[in-house]
């Protein structure tokens, strides 16, 4: 039997927690607020500190807010971790975040895969991720036993850290520019006097249309804003693409649509809205009362 020590059990992690527990494997975890991670007490070991989730472990999770936060934990679970055990880091990092982390690693003796997932609490809570994975060949059998708990899919990019937190930040710089643009056409129908659901019916089914459009366009005229995937997570997550494009020569007009989004989704932060989700972005947009 695999022991698995998962820290941090916020929005994704505890659903992460409880597919990992239902595929057999013995699990642990932590949370800086314990309470967060008492519900878990049916499925799992909820354990005081980080040291003590990972002690003995074969397999170690991190799902936490960012590059930062997730060193500060691993290096307080230092004195638990086994030399060889298997970090599987599916937090959205960045490119130099993931790098980083994999730097800590090899300081500690571990064997590092960079994986980040896509998918929110939903697909967190039923398995069905995606799962954004690179690391080395030796790691893959071990790393698939967890993968295939929490995902549906996994996608090998590579095996070097940072390749698939690159292609975290590509296909998140694509949802910020979406959710923006389904907001702006919402704003725009109703500044032109008509129902802005007309929108979301004249794209429905056609090559215009995708999921992501009708559920985040219903959200937000509905507003439902519990958070899947908050206006504060994607500021950070376009601000990461951002930096990591700039790094490789990128001029800041080769991705205006990406920086338009990051910018705008910065005044829903300065407005209030960080921690409700993205959709939330549309209390923001302005038009005519």
């Amino acid at each position: 039997m695999t022991t698995v020590a998962l820290l941090g059990t916020g929005t994704m992690g505890a659903g992460m927690a409880r597919t990992i527990a239902a595929a057999g494997h013995q699990l642990r975890v932590w949370n800086r607020s314990r309470e967060r991670a008492e519900p878990l007490a049916d499925v799992a070991t909820v354990t005081d500190e980080p040291a003590e989730a990972v002690l003995g472990a074969d397999v170690v999770v991190t799902m936490l807010w960012d590059a930062d936060s997730v060193e500060s934990v691993v290096k307080e679970a230092a004195p638990g971790l086994a030399d060889g055990a298997l970090w599987l880091q599916t937090s959205t990092v960045g490119v130099d975040g993931a790098r980083r982390l994999a730097a800590l690693a090899r300081e500690h003796g571990l064997v590092f895969v960079d994986a980040p997932v896509l998918g929110t609490k939903q697909p967190a809570a039923t398995g069905a991720l995606v799962v954004l994975a690179a690391g080395p060949e030796q790691a893959r059998p071990g790393a698939d036993a967890v993968f295939d708990a929490i995902g549906n899919r996994t996608i090998w990019v590579g095996d070097e850290p940072g390749q698939a937190s690159a292609l975290k930040l590509v296909v998140n710089s694509w949802l910020v520019v979406v959710a923006e643009g389904v907001a702006g056409a919402l704003t725009a129908a109703r500044a032109l006097g008509l129902d802005p659901r007309l929108f979301l019916e004249a794209v429905k089914g056609s090559g215009l249309d995708a999921p992501y459009v009708g559920v985040k366009g219903g959200a937000m005229l509905e507003g439902a804003f519990d958070p899947t995937f908050t206006v504060a997570g994607a500021v950070k997550d376009a601000g990461l693409a951002l930096d990591a494009v700039a790094a490789m020569g990128l001029e800041p007009d080769d991705l205006a649509l990406v920086a338009a989004a990051r910018e705008h989704l910065d005044r829903a932060v300065a407005e209030g809205h960080g921690d409700l989700d993205i959709a939330a972005t549309y209390l923001s947009h302005r038009s005519p009362s």
